[in-house]
């Protein structure tokens, strides 16, 4: 059929054996288009469950490692670029003509296995020596901090020890009193706490000493940065009693980390000495981590083949490639044979039988593809339309609001014009048009390396829309007769300027009569009422555009009932409608026109005519003679194809349904209308047949709201339109302000720094040029 309509497809079920169900799946998918049907969607009989389950695993292992990558920085950029971003992607052509030698299950799943078993016991050891390192920076602290007070000579005879579970000297201050002391670690913002707690619970019997930790410190499971303080608790008493046990709790309940406490000074000074020894051990082995990881993970960015992606791309492919082959298989029904209808394109059905015939030579057992001899119901059928570069752009935006019926005309056909030429409506300039449409045309040269760019891969598929719309909105600005803001003359003007007497500011430009050749007469620009003049052209156009645009849709409609044979749709729909259409908004756009082709000192407004013609009342101001009796029989005629669209189709169809049950033979109404209001089931298939129940109030109010939708759409859509001339007025605007503020003033400057000042003046006005109207204006126009 071409791209103006769908493909025509055929139902058909297909037979393979269980064993090589998956190789026979697997090369259809290569070579064909077919749409399975679930034959266990009642019974939820999922057989090949388990094999999902497998790819799911693996799936989420290739997930973590892609995580895990993301965190090591690369060390040519470690402050912007990660291992992820060494990763090639979306050759997805390679992979598919490497993989089936390549690549398997059990083999991916074993080595991507392995990896992460790895990868796990690397960083559990990592771990380990994280918490080891910190604990070694922090015990080290401890020691400075002893060897500090030491060396103050605040006590004259060896300091206890002090540990988590350690016996504890005495301290001596003097021949009198012994102390104890108990040191660690704490966070920063638990150390108020923790001392106020320590004061309450031993009643002020204890002395604490807090020392920041000047160095940098690292939580070892989450990696975030933290901030810690030494501290030291004095108390009086042994190492066994009641006061030691209290402080000891207390430090529990906070996580804080105890650690020995020195005898001495030289013991505080050895003991720092090895902590640092440990460290830099720890610290060494750390490093190796790093390069295990860099090399790990180097070697899972490596591509395996010139036109392939990197080893782990492939397996996330391979996965995605499984899940979707086990998913089709757990369509079909059977335990040695397995079965399930199809559907697929009426031109691909010699490549399906001769696909199966090959892959069924090569594994020794037979796979079919029976025809299902019953005409088609195109209630269930899909909608399968052939892409190709053209329009695969115009085609997803179209699929975006809705995919059309079985068989009807294709809107994204049409799409490839309306939507770029809509677009040049409102970006409308010949130079900003110009840039779009080269930046296009540079996109269709590069394809090839578009196709792979990280962050350019969007303009491969949007290559051809970007330089139909540059072309349109050159088009457009040449209509508008502007270039990046300034009006150009193409052609001679139509208008000439009086001779003005000594002193006079203003005139009146003289008409020679002759219309300018083509668009808007370059003398319009600069006047005083040209804001005034463009804003009433250009809004008039977008509504002129706009019906029109619908009434476009409206011939789709004509075109798919006839082609159907739907002659209920067409009468009783699509009729109504277009006389709802053209007597209301076709009128109002013959108004337009006929105001701008015939001279009038006063001419009346549109709007007041129309708002006139809605409620009835006398229009004081006519436009034409005999203009109230035609208004009043164009508003008689929109009025009554309203019950004519609501109330006639849903009692045809109730008298449909009744004659086929009496055994008559139906008239031909389309098979969704009947498949879909009346429960799906397929109709004319002969007398004496099952039909299905008939709901007429469920047909009466979908019919309610089609026509209520169609009615009220018709008023917004065309005051959407009214957006065309608001963002065509706004972009003219904006290039005349940047054209007026930066450019400008920089080329009026005299003398020495003039060129100086064009310089600068042309770099900030290109670049808020490109910025602003070449870059946030087209998206808000595209969208």
């Amino acid at each position: 059929m071409g791209i103006l309509r769908s493909e025509p497809m055929k139902r058909a079920t297909l037979v393979l054996p269980a064993e090589r169900a998956r190789t026979f799946v697997e090369t259809l998918a290569r070579s064909s288009n077919v749409q399975y049907e679930d034959m266990n969607g009642d019974s939820l009989k999922r057989p090949y469950r388990k094999f999902i389950q497998r790819v799911d695993e693996l799936d989420r292992v290739i997930r973590v490692l892609y995580e895990e990558m993301g965190k090591v920085p690369i060390a040519e950029d470690p402050e912007n670029r990660s291992m992820v971003d060494l990763v090639v992607k979306d050759h997805v052509e390679g992979f598919l003509s490497y993989d089936s030698s390549v690549y398997s299950l059990d083999e991916v799943e074993k080595e991507v296995g392995e990896v992460y078993r790895r990868l796990s016991t690397f960083q559990h050891n990592n771990q380990s020596l994280q918490e080891r390192k910190m604990e070694c920076i922090e015990q080290k602290w401890v020691m400075c901090l002893a060897a500090l007070q030491y060396e103050g000579g605040h006590f004259k005879q060896r300091r206890p020890s002090d540990g988590a579970a350690g016996e504890s000297d005495r301290l001596v201050g003097d021949d009198s009193l012994s102390f104890a002391a108990v040191a660690g670690t704490i966070m920063q913002s638990e150390q108020e706490r923790f001392a106020r707690t320590l004061f309450r619970a031993t009643r002020g019997n204890t002395y604490t000493h807090f020392q920041p930790i000047g160095e940098a410190l690292f939580d070892p499971k989450t990696g975030d940065p933290v901030q810690k303080s030494v501290f030291v608790i004095y108390f009086q008493g042994g190492a066994t009693s009641n006061m030691r046990e209290k402080v000891a709790r207390i430090c529990q309940a906070y996580s804080a980390r105890t650690c020995d406490w020195p005898a001495s000074y030289e013991a505080a000074a050895a003991g720092k000495a090895d902590l640092e020894m440990q460290v830099a051990e720890k610290a060494q082995a750390l490093q190796a981590y790093d390069r295990f990881l860099t090399d790990q993970f180097t070697a899972l960015a490596e591509v395996p083949r010139p036109d392939g992606n990197s080893r782990i791309e492939e397996w996330r492919l391979f996965t995605l490639k499984e899940r979707a082959i086990y998913a089709v298989l757990n369509m079909f029904e059977g335990e040695s044979t397995l079965r399930a209808d199809c559907w697929y394109p009426d031109t691909e059905e010699g490549s399906i039988r001769s696909t199966l015939l090959q892959c069924s030579q090569a594994t020794g057992v037979s796979g079919m593809l029976i025809l299902d001899p019953r005409p088609i119901n195109t209630a269930s059928a899909p909608t399968y339309n052939k892409p190709n570069a053209l329009i695969d752009a115009f085609q997803s935006l179209v699929d975006t609001y809705g995919v059309a019926r079985y068989q009807e005309v294709n809107p994204a056909l049409f799409t490839i014009v309306t939507f770029p030429f809509i677009f040049g409506i409102m970006f409308g300039d010949i130079g900003h048009g110009l840039c779009l449409f080269l930046f296009g045309c540079w996109c269709m040269l590069n394809a090839d390396g578009l196709k792979h760019h990280p962050m350019l891969k969007p303009f491969y598929s949007l290559r051809y829309m970007l330089a139909l719309m540059g072309f349109f909105a050159i088009y457009a600005g040449l209509m508008y007769s502007e270039m990046v803001g300034i009006g150009v003359s193409l052609f001679d003007s139509s208008y000439s300027e009086p001779t003005l007497a000594e002193g006079q500011t203003t005139w009146t430009m003289k008409w020679s009569g002759k219309p300018y050749p083509f668009g808007l007469d370059p003398a319009w620009h600069g006047a005083n009422n040209e804001l005034l003049f463009v804003n009433s052209l250009k809004m008039k156009l977008a509504v002129l555009f706009g019906v029109s645009q619908m009434m476009l849709g409206l011939s789709m409609r004509f075109v798919n009932a006839c082609y159907a044979r739907n002659w209920v749709d067409l009468i009783f729909e699509c009729v109504p409608m277009t006389v709802f259409m053209v007597c209301f908004f076709g009128y109002m756009d013959y108004m337009i026109m006929y105001k701008w082709v015939t001279p009038m000192d006063n001419p009346p407004s549109i709007i007041n005519t129309m708002i006139s013609m809605g409620l009835g009342t006398p229009n004081k101001t006519p436009l034409y003679e005999g203009q109230a009796g035609i208004e009043k029989l164009l508003m008689t005629l929109t009025m009554l194809t309203v019950p004519l669209i609501l109330i006639p189709k849903p009692l045809i169809l109730w008298w449909q349904h009744q004659s086929m049950a009496q055994g008559y033979e139906e008239v031909a109404v389309d098979d969704e209308e009947i498949g879909g209001l009346m429960g799906g089931g397929h109709l004319g298939e002969g007398h004496g047949k099952h039909v299905e129940a008939f709901d007429m109030g469920e047909v009466a109010i979908h019919q309610a709201i089609e026509t209520i939708e169609y009615v009220l759409g018709t008023v917004s859509h065309t005051a959407s339109y009214l957006r065309t001339w608001a963002l065509s007025l706004a972009h003219q605007q904006l290039a005349l302000v940047f054209l007026n503020k930066f450019l400008l003033p920089a080329m009026a400057v005299q003398g020495i720094m003039s060129g100086v000042a064009v310089y600068f003046g042309f770099a900030v006005w290109a670049c808020t040029t490109a910025g602003i109207l070449l870059g946030m204006d087209v998206l808000e126009c595209f969208l």
